[in-house]
């Protein structure tokens, strides 16, 4: 099985090498979505985010590059 939206740190993992560019402190949350969900391994329903899970998301991303 593929990401979820509960697999915060390898989605970070994944985040950080598919956008290196990006430093994740400054990035919108409808940005973060559609970027988990373009994950080639993301495999979860794109309604069942929340900000809750995507700040998460974004904390680990945070982690991962600091």
């Amino acid at each position: 099985m593929g990401l979820r939206w509960t697999d915060t740190i390898d989605i970070a993992i994944e985040l950080s090498e598919a956008h290196p560019e990006v430093d994740p402190q400054w990035i919108r949350f409808t940005d973060l979505h559609a970027w988990v969900c373009a994950l080639p391994e993301f495999q979860d329903d794109p309604a069942k985010s929340t900000e809750g899970l995507l700040e998460g998301i974004q904390m680990a991303w945070i982690d991962e590059v600091g």
